[in-house]
């Protein structure tokens, strides 16, 4: 088949950290498929048809998406951050698997951005510093009670945690669940960083310890981090650093 599939990330928001890879791949696009906000974030031009299209329909996107590559043409799946974290590469997969065996012989490729944790953890520091680990706290496509065990083991082997889609309007309880079971699990002041819109004009950092953290600190805009036990801050005149050593001691 002549057609090409490109699974793209668009980084955390700013121009500037799109991959030099991902912006080679949309100047040659024939089609842009993904969520609004993010195919806004590709300028029209000739020769290009623009495809958003609402949140929950990540399936037929990726469908749409085979099907024209399928048919020859150039087709990019944009995401936010990297599409292979929490995004459109699994959706893309997963239709490809329950599709038609010819789909299998498409072109196919995974086009890595730069995801919200890693902005964020740069823009504050280095908390991601030693082992960490990522938990989506949508309950969308998981029941709660998975989301509660893994919280509970992460906090057990004192992983440093980065939490994507933490808080939305349709779903606010489940933040402040989560934030509870934290707060009780850890016993502690560990820090806490809620990063919002980062690398955009609205971006606005917040550090506080893990006892005073509040549900509307955080929504859907926001990555947040939880330190590990041994998580520090150094504090400077122009700003806070955030930071998790290299060394671990035994527990």
């Amino acid at each position: 088949m002549s057609g090409l599939l490109s699974i793209a990330g668009l980084g955390p928001g700013d121009e500037a950290l799109i991959t030099p890879e991902v912006s080679a791949a949309l100047a040659e696009a024939t089609d842009v498929i993904g969520y609004i906000p993010y195919v806004a974030r590709v300028a029209p031009r000739e020769g290009l048809t623009l495809h958003p299209s609402d949140n929950r329909v990540e399936l037929d996107r990726a469908g749409l998406a085979l099907r024209l590559a399928a048919e020859g043409r150039r087709v990019v799946v944009v995401s936010s951050g990297d599409p292979g974290v929490f995004a459109m590469a699994a959706a893309v997969f997963e239709a490809l698997e329950a599709g038609p065996p010819h789909w299998r012989d498409l072109d196919i490729r995974v086009l890595p951005g730069i995801t919200a944790m890693l902005a964020a953890s740069a823009r504050a520091g280095a908390p991601l510093g030693h082992d960490f680990c990522a938990i989506n706290l949508s309950d969308n496509l998981k029941p709660w009670a998975l989301i509660e065990k893994r919280l509970r083991l992460a906090v057990e082997a004192d992983f440093a945690i980065a939490f994507y889609n933490p808080r939305s309007k349709s779903r606010p309880a489940g933040f402040e669940r989560a934030l509870a079971l934290l707060q009780e699990a850890c016993g502690d002041a560990r820090p806490m960083l809620f990063a919002r819109a980062v690398s955009t004009p609205q971006e606005e950092l917040r550090i506080v310890p893990l006892n005073c953290a509040a549900p509307d600190m955080a929504d859907m805009r926001t990555m947040v981090i939880l330190g590990s036990s041994q998580t520090r801050i150094i504090e400077r005149p122009c700003g806070p650093l955030l930071y998790t050593p290299r060394w671990a001691t035994a527990s």
